[in-house]
């Protein structure tokens, strides 16, 4: 995060004393926006201290967006009510999650994280409640009516990571989840490849959970290695376990230079797996991911695209540890409120419902993120239409790089995968 962080007691101190006063109920905040207009209600739900994946900067960077919007008189004169709740990675908490927003009558369910989308989006979808801007790694996402994605989900950063590697990887060795949703990597990954008729990888199924991955790391390197071979994990929280791993594996070098050349295996993976926080943690220009290919959604954290972001985060939330601007998690969600946001406005009116923001979306209200995504639209017409993924709208990813510890543009701009989308079998 830009600026000097407070020491821990004082942000604790300091937190302490902001909660007190901005607090209404249980992860609810209130606004300065006057009574004219109906306050507007929302949750946002995410993983947080759990054994797998875990995203607490979701909640946190909706919370932050609502004090933002509301110490300026609300979205379009609505105080924002920002609901929280903690979907611990299970589908029981996923469902009940969405209870908890049916039965606090939210209007949307806005820049969420969750693997369960069975169990949270059939309970929406009988509410009428739009699920706007979801993290992306379920089929669900991608299918119900009531979603709206504001990226291509995990489908489209595997095509997409098929398609950058597939020029500088003679060989390719994919780590994935053994659950039903890591099934579909390999098929995402290979269309990327053979976009370049690349013969396809070789592919590794790892516990998502596991503690260590040494008898994986050492099939990935068999498999990737000779010259300009790469290994590509896409494990979530545990992909850095699974490089640790393949990092204390004896004898070999395990990843070439930072151009890519020479005959060293070469690893890589997509956000969400791998992310700046990540690399920071992990010895930023010493980090095992030094030189690492990694695809994304949405523009480098440095980029200019993030700095009202930046603010709004450096102003609302600068002693809350949990919101780091270079998250993608934390990334997605200020673009799902964006979403919200301009789609409120646009409506101008004093009540606002769950149906009207979905008919408003359904119509074609075209959305604005500043450059951090193509402009989003989910009419009919802008759907790709992708077998299995039929509501991606936005099937742009970047290609990025690490370079002195930082991720960095590899290619300038965007590149389309709608064309390796609707190719996969």
């Amino acid at each position: 995060m830009t600026g000097r962080r407070l020491t821990p007691l004082l942000a604790y101190v300091t937190a302490t004393a902001a909660g007190a006063s901005l607090l209404t109920g249980c992860g609810v905040l209130p606004g300065s926006a006057g009574d004219s207009r109906e306050p507007l209600t929302v949750m946002t739900w995410a993983p947080d201290r759990t054994k797998a994946t875990n995203m607490p900067g979701m909640p946190a960077m909706a919370q932050a967006f609502a004090r933002w919007v509301n110490s300026s008189g609300g979205i379009d004169g609505h105080e924002l009510r920002v609901l929280t709740c903690n979907e611990r990675n299970t589908s029981e908490g996923a469902a009940d999650c969405a209870r908890q927003a049916i039965d606090q009558k939210a209007v949307a369910v806005v820049g969420s994280y969750s693997q369960h989308g069975r169990d949270f989006m059939n309970a929406l979808e009988a509410a009428g409640i739009p699920y706007i801007g979801g993290y992306g790694v379920t089929d669900d996402e991608f299918t119900s009516p009531l979603s709206y994605p504001v990226n291509g989900g995990q489908a489209s950063l595997v095509a997409g990571h098929g398609m950058q590697l597939a020029g500088v990887c003679e060989k390719v060795a994919l780590v994935r989840p053994d659950t039903v949703g890591g099934d579909r990597l390999p098929a995402l990954l290979d269309s990327g490849l053979r976009r370049a008729k690349h013969g396809g990888a070789l592919d590794i199924p790892a516990a998502e959970d596991a503690g260590e991955y040494t008898r994986q790391a050492g099939r990935a390197r068999s498999g990737a290695k000779g010259a300009g071979g790469c290994v590509t994990a896409v494990l979530g929280e545990r992909t850095q376990i699974f490089f640790d791993s393949f990092r204390r594996l004896p004898e070999e070098k395990r990843r070439g230079g930072r151009d890519g050349k020479g005959g060293h295996v070469r690893i890589s993976s997509i956000l969400g797996s791998v992310d700046q926080p990540v690399i920071d943690r992990t010895g930023g220009s010493h980090s095992p991911f030094e030189g690492a290919f990694v695809t994304g959604w949405y523009p480098e954290a440095g980029d200019k695209s993030w700095a009202p972001m930046r603010k709004v985060v450096q102003e609302h939330a600068f002693v809350d540890n949990r919101v780091d601007p270079a998250d993608t998690g934390v990334q997605t969600t200020w673009i799902a409120y964006t979403v919200l946001k301009q789609v409120v406005e646009s409506l101008d009116r004093d009540r606002i419902t769950a149906t009207e923001i979905a008919h408003a979306l359904d119509r074609g209200e075209r959305i604005d993120t500043g450059g951090l995504t193509p402009a989003l639209r989910w009419k009919y017409a802008d759907l790709l239409g992708a077998s299995g993924f039929p509501r991606i709208v936005n099937h742009q990813v970047t290609f990025q790089v690490v370079r002195q510890g930082q991720l960095v543009a590899q290619k300038p701009g965007f590149v389309d995968v709608g064309e390796t989308l609707l190719a996969v079998t």
